[in-house]
């Protein structure tokens, strides 16, 4: 069990986090610095840091003694990321709700600071004539929460398609987004179902985690085919992970999945990694911008000499 000042150090970096996320993009529009880059990294790092949050949740409520719940709870949130961005993709517009990523954020630091106060066990407390635990209300409040959401975002997806007939801005079909996120959680739930070795209950956060991986590398495709007006393709090579997983279950586990599922993990985070990093180089080279590298000014003497020439 983590100890509290673990959980106050995961509140104050999501709130950090959470304040930095609210001004960049202000800050760029006040400095007329806005770029597809700029862009690119905001949401990049929003993929990846709504799978840390959900697993830190999980781990603060001790929601790994109910599976099911953590499992529903830390893939909802990837699905709700993604969905948010399927709607931008059909309408053209980031909308935000009224209960939105802010609240959520605003939420996990609540339940983080709780945790280290109060310790992580304070949500095994069975309320009494109730007799429930504290840990459902937050699981309670990710499901109202997604419900809500999720209609709202579902509502746009099928009546505010602005390309022709309806169609999203590459006209294409609205539910063309839904198959690379759809891939990603039957993959995540038939592995977890079906784990001869309950590979999800003894390993929660490196399968999370994995998961994750393939999650943030879909979505951040989303993302640049909504930049790029494109159509959305399904293949990549981040579903080799999971498939590895899928394919040693086939084989009734000929090698040990505590081992595959490192493989995969070691696959899918090169894997983000590389695209992430193509994507930065192309969109930089593009713009004539220095990244991942530092150029080397020329030396006064060195400036005299060529104007001297």
């Amino acid at each position: 069990m983590l100890r509290g000042w673990a959980y106050f150090l995961g509140a104050l970096g999501l709130l950090t986090y959470q304040s930095l996320d609210a001004v960049d993009g202000k800050q760029a529009r006040r400095t007329n610095s806005c770029s597809p880059l700029g862009e690119l990294f905001d949401h990049g790092c929003d993929s990846l840091s709504s799978v840390l949050m959900a697993v830190g949740a999980s781990v603060a409520v001790r929601l790994g003694t109910h599976p099911d719940w953590l499992f529903f709870c830390s893939f909802v949130g990837m699905f709700m990321f993604y969905c948010a961005h399927w709607q931008t993709y059909v309408s053209g517009v980031l909308r935000f709700g009224k209960v939105d990523v802010t609240e959520i954020q605003v939420a996990l630091v609540i339940i983080f600071i709780l945790s280290a106060f109060g310790g992580a066990s304070m949500w095994d407390y069975t309320i009494p004539i109730l007799e429930i635990r504290l840990k459902i209300f937050p699981v309670l409040g990710v499901v109202g929460g997604a419900i809500f959401s999720c209609s709202n975002y579902f509502h746009v997806i099928f009546h505010g398609g602005v390309g022709k007939n309806g169609s999203t801005i590459a006209g294409t079909s609205v539910l063309s987004p839904g198959l690379p996120i759809g891939l990603t959680l039957v993959l995540a739930v038939m592995i977890y179902k079906k784990s001869a070795t309950n590979v999800f209950e003894k390993h929660p956060c490196l399968y999370t985690l994995m998961f994750g991986c393939v999650f943030a590398k879909v979505a951040q495709k989303l993302v640049i085919a909504h930049m790029t007006k494109s159509e959305l393709y399904l293949q990549d090579t981040i579903f080799i992970g999971p498939g590895l997983l899928f394919l040693d279950q086939y084989f009734n586990n000929f090698v040990d999945e505590y081992v595959v599922l490192w493989v995969a993990m070691v696959a899918a985070s090169l894997d983000l990694t590389l695209y992430f990093s193509a994507l930065c180089l192309q969109i930089s080279r593009h713009l004539q911008l220095s990244i991942f590298r530092i150029s080397c000014p020329q030396a006064p003497e060195q400036v005299h000499e060529h104007a001297g020439r």
